[in-house]
């Protein structure tokens, strides 16, 4: 039986399974009352078969060794997830060492730590950097929402000092949709496109989701604009934040809300199938033997900040 083209598999970069009763989502408040539920695989099947999603990347939403634990189970029993983004103390390297050899990362494919806005400086140790090229030699990437300007600048140190380490920018790297601001955050954007194992998550985090009062994807146009400008479509993937985006949209309008603004941004074939899932695929090595895709449809033209910054 021929196998699908893994260039053409349509992923979902980001989304979470949870039991509510098991784990303490301390980021969870009185305003996610909505989401405050178990969301199982069950639960999200039918929405991904209607949406035209084939597979997926389950990520953490907890920091704790059960979490990893729940994420193997998940993996193990699900078909559509592709790779699992796991929990490790990256700010605790010894910790974090002992958690990679206890828990099943047989599913692995990143790895993350809920960070807030707190300092990274812990990012300039010797200690964490030798972790991160670890990481990066066992082909884990690493997941991370920079918010603040010292974060951006200690997130672009360490791609320098460890370059071979993919690093993913979860949803669109916070940006002030809520108050319809610009800066710092377009010039953060720009600041971490410039290195090229950066890419970025077209999704919508739950400060925003809880900020806004409804769903608004028109006043999302500009900033999906200005990151596919910067990072271009091979390093940009699309991604739900299920169950998060329930605060304010369903799955199946939320995924064809955010389809739409990439399509909009005049991309070629080749180009919306990157977003669709050749990104993930790239960033994730979720490809045939855990590598890349065997191959790709090459870009028409590569976006420029000129043509989608004035495409709206």
């Amino acid at each position: 039986m021929q196998q699908p083209d893994a260039t053409r598999r349509v992923i979902d970069a980001h989304h979470h399974y949870w039991k509510l009763e098991a784990q303490e989502q301390a980021w969870r408040t009185s305003d996610h009352g909505a989401i405050a539920r178990d969301y199982e695989p069950a639960d999200l099947a039918g929405d991904l078969a209607g949406s035209g999603v084939d597979a997926t990347v389950l990520v953490q939403s907890v920091d704790s060794s059960d979490e990893n634990d729940r994420l193997a189970a998940y993996a193990s029993s699900c078909t559509t997830v592709a790779g699992v983004v796991g929990w490790l103390p990256l700010d605790r390297p010894e910790a974090a060492r002992a958690e990679l050899a206890r828990a099943d990362t047989a599913s692995w494919k990143g790895v993350r730590c809920l960070v807030g806005r707190r300092p990274l400086s812990w990012l300039e140790e010797p200690r964490v950097i030798a972790l991160f090229e670890d990481l990066a030699e066992q082909g884990l990437a690493w997941d991370i929402v920079p918010v603040t300007h010292d974060q951006v600048s200690a997130v672009g140190t360490l791609t320098r000092a460890v370059p071979d380490l993919r690093v993913v920018l979860d949803h669109l790297a916070r940006p002030p949709v809520d108050s319809r601001g610009w800066e710092p955050w377009a010039g953060q954007i720009a600041e971490l496109a410039a290195s090229p194992s950066v890419s970025i998550k077209i999704s919508v985090g739950i400060d925003v989701l809880t900020n806004w009062s409804d769903w608004r994807p028109d006043e999302l146009a500009r900033y999906v604009d200005w990151a596919l400008a910067n990072f271009g479509p091979q390093r940009s993937m699309l991604a739900s934040n299920w169950p998060v985006i329930l605060l304010r949209r369903s799955y199946q309008e939320a995924w064809q809300d955010l389809s739409a603004l990439v399509a909009a941004t005049g991309l070629s074939g080749g180009e919306l199938d990157a977003v669709r899932g050749g990104a993930a695929t790239r960033a994730y090595r979720l490809g045939p033997d855990g590598g890349e895709p065997d191959h790709h449809e090459p870009d028409h033209h590569e976006p420029t900040k000129e043509t989608h910054a004035t495409a709206r």
